[in-house]
């Protein structure tokens, strides 16, 4: 049990999260202890420089959350992350500066082997305290999320099973687009997904995934190098019959939409505060490709995407929704199912499969509208 569950229910008895601070700069390391002590909610049980200690006493302190670096001496974050999440799991959030491509895809990597989220460092350009709030609403939201022995690697034979008895029915309707949402847990849920879909298959992926600059600048980059698809980031003006069986992912800060069967990328308003918005994608999806369109929510918090869900179900469309078992964060497929948006909800393993199924259509038949 984490602390802020078990401030939930010991009442007025104070229970402070415990969290361990690794960052191997000293006066960084310095200003997020402030913090953390200055706060009455946190105790900073453990600070390392390296991720070789933090391995230590992650294993010896077992705290509530870790805040950590991703460029470390000796082991570095990434490896400090496989390690934890498979011997002692607990609660990350990555504190990162990092924005190369190399160290970007080091992030990614950490995200997929287990860590809940990440935060830029601060970098004294914000207003006083604007930071500081940020980092203490993302410790607290990551040390409420559970989390289970992570082996990194273990992309199981469950991602390729057989197709579900259910969606082997005679007369099974084949969508031509697939169209995937996701939030908090979403790196490695949509790799597993990805993973299990014919790599010949060609019906394009649109994809949604909150994931805020600078961290979202190489992502799908990153994502083309994990599976046997061409991904890349949307473009604006694209014909959907042009993108055979390719990922194409929304970037960061835009809207993705399909309108007269091709991509629009906007910056209207935000939706549930994200911009790209999962509705957003699988609103225009729904009115604009109708029944041929498969689409699929995946581990988030909040209710992005769920209204988005319902509406590609009341369009004709197949709807999934992950379950609750397999997802970090089980927020926006609950909500979807709470809606009655999702025609199915599967376990992660199996989605792959099931959009496998869905999307058996010979190549060059679509159904897109015009182009």
């Amino acid at each position: 049990m984490n602390g802020v569950q078990a401030f939930a229910e010991r009442g007025d008895r104070t229970v402070r999260l415990r969290v361990l601070v690794v960052e191997d700069s000293v006066t960084v390391r310095k200003r997020l202890c402030e913090v953390l002590t200055a706060h009455p909610d946190f105790d900073v049980v453990g600070e390392a420089g390296d991720g070789k200690q933090a391995i230590e006493l992650c294993l010896a302190l077992r705290p509530d959350v870790v805040s950590l670096d991703m460029m470390l001496p000796l082991m570095t974050g990434l490896a400090a992350t496989e390690y934890i999440m498979a011997h002692c799991p607990t609660p990350i959030l990555i504190v990162s500066s990092s924005t190369n491509r190399g160290e970007l895809f080091k992030t990614y990597d950490a995200l997929a082997a287990g860590a809940i989220d990440v935060l830029d460092k601060p970098d004294g350009a914000r207003p006083d305290g604007d930071w500081e709030r940020d980092y203490v609403a993302a410790l607290k939201m990551v040390s409420r999320i559970p989390v289970i022995t992570h082996l990194r690697g273990r992309r199981t034979a469950a991602g390729r099973a057989a197709v579900p008895q259910a969606l082997q029915q005679t007369g099974q309707r084949r969508c031509s687009l697939i169209a995937i949402g996701a939030s908090t847990g979403g790196p490695g849920a949509i790799v597993q997904v990805l993973q299990a879909l014919p790599p010949r298959a060609s019906v394009p992926v649109l994809f949604v995934l909150h994931i805020n600059e600078p961290f979202g600048r190489s992502f799908a980059e990153w994502l083309d190098a994990q599976t046997p698809h061409r991904v890349a980031y949307a473009q604006d003006g694209q014909r959907l019959a042009a993108l055979g069986g390719g990922v194409v992912m929304a970037p960061p800060d835009r809207h993705l939409v399909v309108s007269d069967a091709r991509l629009r990328l906007t910056h209207d308003a935000e939706r549930h505060s994200c911009r790209p918005s999962v509705d957003c994608l699988f609103e225009s999806v729904a009115q604009d490709c109708g029944a041929s369109v498969a689409a699929c929510l995946l581990t988030g918090m909040g209710r992005d995407g769920a209204a988005g869900l319902l509406a590609v179900r009341q369009a004709g469309g197949a709807t999934i929704a992950q379950d609750e078992a397999t997802c970090v964060v089980y927020g926006m497929p609950r909500e979807a199912v709470m809606l009655g948006a999702a025609e199915r909800v599967l376990p992660l393993g199996e989605i792959g499969s099931a959009l496998t199924g869905l999307t058996s259509v010979p190549i060059g038949v679509q159904s897109w509208g015009p182009s």
